[in-house]
């Protein structure tokens, strides 16, 4: 990570890098919650891998650095069912804190939680706003992408799904997508011919394999 993202003071998204504008939420974390003086060091960026350094001056943002672009990040694309309750919420925090690219949510035949219509639509919007708000704190200059549901036949052909029953997960599962299924497991025909992927002896929630998986896709 680059030392300027790394120390600033905060991290916030902007439409637009050349001529920063600070949101009234951002404007409201940043002087309110955070508390930060005039000239506190703070990045931004565009969330497609432009930011540059800025002072905050109490009520806006002024750049000290010409905008930097850094190159895309190796594709990481998680599909996981949706977890019940809040877990979904910390699921998308954690997998965007670990680097993950791609977050669709998938309808399988043993899901629980299941979205359609309008409860999609504002799931989706909230947790984006999460994924947005773990991206600032953990310095992301890409954002990444949340989506959904799908359904299970749409999976791609070539993911590999986590299941006990599969090889230990190592270099050749890198760079494919992984999926994640409920906790009821995955319904026969839908592994049926797929390859499949473990993380390790213990059975793990939806939540905590998707973050062992954004981890391990990391290594990319």
């Amino acid at each position: 990570m680059n030392p300027l993202l790394r120390s600033s003071a905060a991290h916030v998204f902007v439409g637009d890098i050349e001529y920063p504008v600070l949101d009234t939420d951002d404007l409201h974390h940043l002087a309110r919650v955070l508390r930060l003086r005039a000239g506190s060091k703070v990045t931004c960026s565009d969330g497609v891998g432009g930011w540059r350094s800025c002072e905050f001056t109490g009520a806006a943002l002024s750049p000290v650095e010409a905008p930097d672009r850094s190159t895309p990040p190796p594709v990481s694309h998680l599909f996981v069912a949706v977890p019940k309750g809040d877990r979904v919420d910390w699921l998308v925090q954690k997998a965007t804190e670990v680097g993950v690219g791609r977050l669709t949510f998938v309808d399988f035949e043993r899901s629980v939680v299941r979205w359609s219509g309008d409860r999609a639509d504002k799931q989706l919007q909230r947790l984006r706003r999460i994924a947005r708000e773990a991206s600032s704190q953990s310095r992301r200059v890409w954002l990444p992408v949340v989506d959904g549901p799908i359904r299970s036949v749409d999976l791609p052909a070539h993911a590999v799904f986590a299941d006990p029953a599969g090889d230990t997960f190592g270099v050749a599962h890198l760079g494919r997508p992984v999926v994640i299924g409920p906790e009821g497991g995955f319904a026969p025909h839908e592994v049926d011919g797929v390859t499949l992927c473990s993380f390790g002896e213990q059975v793990l929630r939806v939540e905590t394999a998707a973050v062992v998986a954004g981890v391990l896709l990391a290594r990319a």
